[in-house]
């Protein structure tokens, strides 16, 4: 696009997954399964929604989207109040929490998810500062700080519930994950928060080698449609987020509208499975995968 800043990471995100071919195994293929397991609950996608904050239909609406399509549900920035009407949805809910200045308002939210059963916690490192200033930390009025190694240790003692860390985009941060005691991260670079970023799907098979089977990889970003959900489980994804598709659909037609999309990617990444032999999400040959470079 002739406005595209040429170091525009959600265009980038998009160019890498487009470049990516699927070769097909259709012979001898039998209809596949998308169920999952996320943290030891069961889903019947891979599928989920992204951290969104301040969605017109408000958080519990995304809950009840994700609750109807049998997925698992992230939600972002947020009042405590709205955090328990959310959880009240009876959606499994992982809640990832901002690096507020205010320690108070971490440990006030981390306490709130487990007191009222949230499935997970995490922490969204990436947006302690801002696209063109390293000391623009504010979000929304609210002062945020860039936690130390300490700081997330201390969170994650600070809670009984899995830990992740969104933001994370490298194999060396999710190697520090791991070693710090998160049960997963969150590979993001916040819908372009991060100029020239590194495609979160083009960075997932190094770091599956890397930390192996066990350590919870979630894809954020750029991800539009099932197809794009069949390349980040190919390279090793576990599930993808999902925020940008859903959004529109939830403000005009509510959570059955999202639920929706859900099932339709759903769909769309079975069809994908289905032709290249994949019976399950966990039997994804990466094999499969062809960069295109002709």
């Amino acid at each position: 696009m002739a406005n595209e800043h040429p170091g525009d990471s959600i265009a980038i995100n998009r160019r890498y997954l487009d470049s990516l071919l699927v070769e097909g195994r259709i012979v001898g293929a039998v209809h596949p399964t998308a169920k999952t397991t996320l943290l030891g609950q069961s889903f019947d996608t891979p599928v989920m929604t992204a951290a969104l904050s301040h969605l017109k239909p408000g958080m519990p609406a995304l809950a009840q989207a994700a609750k109807l399509a049998n997925a698992a549900c992230c939600i972002g920035m947020g009042s405590n109040a709205e955090l328990e009407e959310t959880l009240r949805t009876g959606a499994q809910v992982i809640k990832i929490v901002k690096p507020y200045a205010d320690e108070n308002a971490i440990l006030s939210r981390l306490s709130c998810a487990e007191q009222n059963g949230a499935l997970a916690v995490g922490m969204d490192v990436e947006h302690s500062v801002n696209v063109n200033d390293d000391e623009d930390s504010s979000v929304l009025g609210l002062q945020m700080k860039l936690p130390s190694l300490e700081d997330l240790k201390r969170w994650i003692k600070a809670t009984r519930l899995p830990f992740i860390i969104k933001g994370a985009l490298s194999v060396h941060d999710a190697l520090v994950c791991k070693e710090i005691g998160c049960a997963g991260v969150i590979l993001s670079h916040h819908n372009g928060l991060m100029r020239w970023a590194t495609p979160p799907a083009m960075l997932v098979s190094e770091i599956r080698r890397q930390v192996g089977k066990d350590f919870l990889l979630i894809v954020d970003g750029g991800v539009q449609d099932g197809f794009d959900a069949f390349k980040a489980l190919a390279l090793g994804a576990d599930a993808v987020s999902v925020g940008r598709p859903l959004m529109e659909p939830l403000e005009k037609g509510g959570p059955e509208a999202a639920a929706q999309v859900i099932r339709r990617m759903t769909n769309e990444l079975k069809a994908m499975m289905v032709r290249t032999g994949s019976p399950d999400v966990r039997h994804i040959d990466p094999a499969v995968i062809h960069p295109m470079n002709w």
